[in-house]
């Protein structure tokens, strides 16, 4: 038998197949999927199966593989195909796609390891008995002593491939003697030996709950460990260590049992049509359209349940983190233990273990953010995707794929139905539902009858401000002051974090800007620092200004922070939340946040984006966006989709219960089609507009994408590599193919590395596959030189 394996190896020499000989002791374990140790020159590297085979081509006497990583091959075959699938479209080495279907736990370590020779090698010194790692040697001489010994072939280098994935163990506790020992042992016991009494006591009372967890034993019965290993000593109890999971869904336990939910005459309708598909096993996608608070959630959770019901499995994205605990709930509560969670947000442990849970087909239900798509999941009958015009759905690193892309492989795998759902779809899915390429089902009023949320505009040209930091107006400030009379609570959304956007000096004009980026840095004052929010670069604040030492330095701009700080002085009672990425790094706050706010634990939740979506809060009856045009005016053809799709969201955040909701947005920009259109919630308004936009200027959904984007420290040369690659291009596409470029990027110098990119527009294109795998190949060369180039077909973001 021989195995096909890709080696974990991202180079484009290596961007294939090589095939291993199977030794004999192998061949009843070994999988398509499995993860292998092979060896590949002089060392060793991981693997993973995706072929076996009887025959080869190759002509000499092919390598044995060494070593099957797991019991259980981490990847199924679905996945191995989809992985070949998509590094044909994305423009990525097949390793690399393998990697990220697998929690970064499960990725290689390799160690680096000086291993004496020969006898008189390992008496010396240096050794001292072991291999060295030589990871860690820093110092100069004993560098110079490694080469020695190399030079002299006293030692030589071996690698070892390392698996970081751990397993959890806890102490268990099981009854070693008959159940009936126990009386006669409790009978024998002294008075004052309490702890030993009660242990033996919950022995008899309880035979039939051992083995117990030593965690459990303590809390239950106030023991300490040393009072049970006394009792293993005795020969009362045997001590065993088990494997146990780790549990992110600890705390979303609900002691009352959710209320049966009658589905509306619209959400019963569109549950029909996709309960139909599972029912047929037909692959179809719906686009859900529901406005805010129509009850998609609802629609989703019934549509799940019917695929179980046919003995199936269901996977659920949701784009943001600060979702997952709110979505979580709801679906644990419907289907218990039967769901697991992937998400950015857990801890590489809880991943792992989730990921396990999964992959042994112990769950039914897999709900996560964008990475979840590749869950290994079994028997899928339907894929639900909500929120689907999110940006997040597209990985902006290597590999770059759409989850919306992946997800819609794998229901053609499957067989099962695809639900796209939103209150305001992505202008591409709406033209595939226009063109009936998905089914479109609408739902046009909320699930409680209710109105939608009244919206008006505060011109921020002709207001009068509250305060002196010109971000809050007088209108609004009221309108907070209102509610919090009524003891109701408030959503305040800025979509940018931080205290102040820049430094500048007044006497000078100096802007201090991130050494590493062209870009300013921001002021942060919970750290006292200045921080470049894309390299994390930070410095102190400067109490003079850098370049002429004068104290007439200013802060300008506004971020969450010093909004948060002037509500303090504006409303000394209210009781503020803040929710951005500075207030959610520790693991679990997103949770702890928002049930706090759910609690009535505060007045007002402040925050960027991740607040403007699918949260459900009754008591929420006024939303308020303090400044709409933070996305507006940036250079990228989809800005204007992308307001009026956050306005849209976060007013929908206003008025879900029995209390009507209100909508303020402060704006320079009242006129803007996108604010006006998103006062009046009116989607099919703005997807005739902006389409009619799109067409004008050859953008998506009329045209496909690929953006080429090419860096290097000195600028020259990503110039020149960029020209070169636009020349390339031009020779071998069509006229009516458009290519942008290259220019210098919206900024220009991220991380020292500065940047050029090309925009390839085309509506048919056969040969730009081929050609685009060639400038992949190429870029492999040109790193020798210092270049990277990436290739990010259907960009979310052109900048």
């Amino acid at each position: 038998m021989i195995a096909q394996v890709i080696v974990d190896v991202a180079v484009k020499q290596t961007d294939r197949i090589f095939e291993y000989h199977i030794p004999t002791e192998l061949e009843k374990s070994i999988q398509i999927g499995s993860r292998v140790v092979v060896p590949f020159g002089r060392r060793k590297v991981q693997g993973f199966v995706v072929g076996l085979t009887e025959k080869s081509e190759f002509k000499g006497k092919l390598k044995d593989l060494l070593v099957i990583v797991d019991e259980m091959p981490p990847l199924t075959p679905e996945l191995v195909d989809l992985s070949q699938s998509l590094a044909k479209d994305i423009f990525s080495y097949r390793i690399k796609i393998l990697q990220a279907m697998l929690p970064w736990v499960m990725r290689a370590g390799y160690r680096k390891l000086l291993v004496p020779n020969n006898d008189q090698a390992k008496q010396l010194p240096f050794f001292k008995g072991d291999p060295i790692d030589l990871n860690k040697l820093t110092d100069l001489q004993q560098i110079e002593k490694v080469h020695q010994l190399l030079r002299n072939d006293d030692a030589k280098i071996e690698y070892l491939v390392e698996n970081r994935a751990k397993k959890k163990k806890e102490n268990q506790y099981a009854l070693a003697l008959d159940s009936t020992e126990y009386t006669k042992i409790y009978n024998t016991l002294r008075q004052n030996a309490v702890k030993q009494k009660k242990l033996v006591m919950d022995i008899i009372e309880n035979a039939a709950t051992y083995p117990k967890s030593q965690n459990k034993l303590e809390k239950e019965l106030s023991l300490t460990a040393a009072v049970l290993n006394s009792a293993v000593k005795k020969g009362w109890l045997v001590k065993k260590a088990v494997e146990v999971y780790r549990n992110p869904l600890a705390g979303f336990e609900d002691d009352e049992k959710p209320k049966p939910v009658t589905l509306n005459e619209q959400q019963q309708a569109a549950l029909d049509q996709i309960a139909s598909a599972i029912n047929k096993r037909r692959s179809k996608t719906f686009l859900l359209e529901g406005i805010t608070g129509s009850g998609k959630t609802e629609v989703y959770l019934h549509a799940i349940s019917k695929a179980l019901s046919q003995g199936r499995n269901a996977l659920m994205l949701v784009p943001e983190i600060s979702l997952t605990p709110q979505m979580v709930r709801q679906v644990k509560a419907r289907f218990g233990n039967q769901v697991a969670v992937l998400h950015s947000a857990l801890s590489e442990g809880e991943k792992y273990d989730e990921w396990r849970r999964i992959r042994r087909g112990e769950t039914k239900v897999v709900v996560g953010a964008r990475s979840a798509v590749f869950a290994p999941l079994d028997n899928i009958g339907l894929i639900v995707i909500d929120e689907e015009h999110e940006a997040s759905y597209k990985q902006e690193t290597d590999p770059r794929y759409n989850a919306k892309d992946v997800a819609l492989w794998r229901s053609r795998y499957h067989h099962c139905p695809l639900v796209l759902g939103s209150a305001t779809p992505a202008l591409g899915s709406r033209a595939r539902a226009q063109k009936h390429v998905y089914q479109l089902l609408r739902l046009t009023k909320r699930a409680n009858n209710k109105k939608l949320p009244q919206v008006n505009l505060i011109d921020l040209k002709h207001v009068q401000f509250a305060g002196g930091q010109f971000d809050l107006s007088v209108d609004l400030v009221a309108a907070i002051k209102k509610r919090l009379e009524k003891k109701e609570e408030v959503i305040l959304m800025l979509n940018r974090r931080g205290f102040a956007n820049f430094m500048l000096c007044r006497e000078c004009g100096f802007v201090l800007k991130c050494p590493n980026c062209d870009v300013s840095l921001n002021l942060h004052k919970d750290t006292n620092s200045m921080q470049c929010h894309y390299c994390g670069h930070s410095e102190p604040i400067p109490q003079a200004c850098p370049n002429c030492q004068s104290k007439q330095i200013r802060f300008l701009g506004t971020g969450t922070q010093k909004v948060q700080e002037e509500l303090k002085e504006l409303l000394p009672g209210a009781r503020i939340l803040r929710m951005d990425v500075d207030t959610t790094r520790r693991k679990g706050s997103y949770k702890r946040i928002l049930d706090a706010f759910g609690d009535h634990e505060a007045d007002i939740l402040l925050g960027t984006q991740m607040i403007a979506k699918g949260l459900d809060f009754p008591n929420v009856t006024l939303v308020g966006v303090i400044n709409a045009d933070t996305g507006l005016w940036i250079s990228d053809y989809n800005a204007s989709e992308r307001t009026f799709e956050l306005l849209t969201q976060v007013a929908g955040r206003a008025g879900r219960a029995e209390k009507e909701g209100e909508v303020l947005i402060q704006t320079y920009n009242p006129e803007h089609y996108a604010i006006q259109l998103a006062k009046t919630q009116d989607y099919e308004r703005f997807y005739g507009y902006e389409m009619h936009v799109r067409h004008e200027g050859n953008y998506p959904p009329y045209f496909f994408t690929v953006l080429i984007s090419i860096s290097a420290k000195k600028e020259q040369n990503a110039a020149r590599e960029a020209f070169r690659i636009k020349r390339y291009l031009m020779q071998h596409l069509g006229q009516e193919t458009i290519i942008l470029g290259p220019s210098p990027s919206a900024i220009s110098r991220l991380k020292n590395k500065y940047y050029y990119q090309i925009l390839v527009k085309y509506k048919k294109e056969p040969n730009l596959n081929k050609l685009l795998h060639h400038v992949q190949d190429s870029a492999q060369e040109a790193r020798k030189y210092g270049l990277s180039i990436f290739i990010d077909n259907e960009p979310e973001r052109i900048m």
